[in-house]
């Protein structure tokens, strides 16, 4: 056998050894005659039948999965959770909080120019200028605060990895966190991984109004930050002036660092979204945090930035660029068009939106649910207990797989899980359809029995 003939078998043991998986079965199919020589052949076979042994050996001795001791206690997230029980039962997914609609086409288009245009290489670490420029530009429309896009603004992989990049960059093992439950998922994960030590303030309803007493008891001088979102998930409160000036007198009197999720900005319908970093002495303590997927409906483009005073994005950097690096080049040349659409856009968004809020909302009612305000986002949260379930996990249980529809349980976003086990929460960002469908669905089959 010549050198090239054996380099080839070496390489083909190599690659049947390695990655016998991805090749497919039918690859010697006789039609593209490929047969190997006898010589080969027999190599072939004794590679596979090793393999095979190890398959059984693997199968039969299931070794336990591994996981850092910060990350114990958490499991699949609740989301993907009940969208496979969804979909394996055919229901309406009005848990996810992602819209079954489309983005708007001149956003899409600009994305399809950028990748024609050959912007298809590595984005500077902390964004793009023209999108830093464009982040900036809004908020300065929005807030009326001037930001330096070159020091104050970080593009990140959604606002998800802007929370991720603000607390492992600015948080230190054992620093006091204060969090207000229910909160999104991601935020105590977050902590974790950063060792921090998290102290909750639960929002009851009917209102979830912040308890201010027990807001002042809890900060002192061992708090090193608050991470807040406003408007809220999963209840849909918004965050009212009052409470925003004590967490913001409370932030100043004890040098705490405020972390605002501020993704469902322009999904307010009662009220103004007010962001904390506008109110005094508070944008040199704050990261405010936010993404283009609620607002454009395009939430898998994974669109977000952090907007901070130079002192603390050098920390949210350093963390960005060793989590993600860079982001979607074209995506975010898209993303400059979508954050310069006219004011007319976001006043037809909320429009909308509140049409089909009003659909969800007066259909739950109507179903027998007692429903808690919601001045915003794209989420309602109401009391399931009038159908006789013992907690939201059973119930959410039931509703997908006895009625077709699904809801998300509230109690995965508090630390004491008891304190959400009568709340449930579904999303409006649905067609109108989805919508009377999924209520017709629960009027049909769910009786109340209190």
């Amino acid at each position: 056998m010549n050198l090239d003939t054996q380099h080839g078998v070496n390489v083909m043991l190599r690659q049947l050894s390695f990655r016998s998986s991805l090749i497919p079965f039918s690859f010697y199919s006789p039609r593209i005659s490929l047969k190997p020589p006898a010589s080969i052949s027999s190599r072939i076979k004794a590679t596979m039948s090793t393999i095979s042994t190890q398959n059984e050996s693997t199968q039969q001795t299931q070794r336990p999965v591994q996981v850092a001791k910060r990350l114990e206690k958490f499991k699949t997230t609740i989301f993907t959770q009940m969208s496979i029980l969804g979909n394996k039962h055919g229901a309406i997914n009005l848990g996810q909080g992602f819209p079954n609609f489309d983005g708007p086409d001149f956003i899409k288009e600009a994305a399809i120019q950028a990748i024609k245009d050959g912007k298809n290489q590595y984005a500077r670490a902390y964004g793009s200028p023209d999108l830093n420029s464009a982040v900036a530009s809004r908020f300065h429309q929005d807030t009326g605060l001037v930001v330096d896009p070159e020091r104050e603004v970080t593009i990140t992989c959604g606002c998800t990895e802007a929370i991720a990049a603000s607390v492992l960059g600015l948080i230190n093992p054992g620093d006091e966190v204060i969090l207000f439950a229910p909160f999104y998922d991601s935020y105590e994960a977050m902590l974790s991984m950063a060792g921090a030590k998290v102290k909750c303030i639960t929002l009851r309803p009917p209102d979830f109004a912040i308890p201010l007493d027990e807001l002042r008891a809890a900060v002192s001088s061992e708090t090193r930050a608050i991470l807040m979102n406003t408007p809220h998930n999963p209840t849909g409160k918004m965050f009212t002036r009052e409470e925003l000036e004590v967490i913001a007198s409370l932030c100043v009197e004890n040098d705490v660092i405020v972390f605002s999720d501020e993704v469902y900005d322009k999904l307010s319908f009662e009220m103004e979204h007010i962001c904390i970093a506008s109110l005094p002495g508070m944008f040199e303590r704050t990261v405010t945090m936010n993404s283009l997927g609620k607002t454009f409906s395009l939430t898998g483009w994974k669109i977000g930035w952090a907007i901070a005073p130079p002192h603390l994005t050098w920390g949210i950097r350093q963390a960005h660029s060793y989590l993600t690096f860079s982001i979607s080049t074209p995506m975010q040349a898209a993303s400059v068009a979508a954050l310069g659409a006219p004011e007319s856009y976001f006043t037809e968004l909320k429009r909308d939106y509140s049409e089909k809020k009003e659909i969800l909302v007066k259909g739950l009612k109507e179903v027998g649910f007692e429903v808690f305000p919601s001045s915003g986002t794209y989420f309602v949260v109401v009391d399931h207990t009038p159908f006789g379930f013992e907690n939201d996990v059973a119930f959410c249980e039931y509703l997908i797989k006895e009625v077709g529809v699904v809801a998300i349980p509230t109690s995965v976003f508090y630390l004491n899980p008891e304190e959400g086990k009568n709340l449930v929460r579904f999303a409006f960002c649905k067609d109108e359809e989805t919508l009377r469908g999924a209520v017709e669905r629960m009027k049909l089959k769910l009786k109340r029995v209190v």
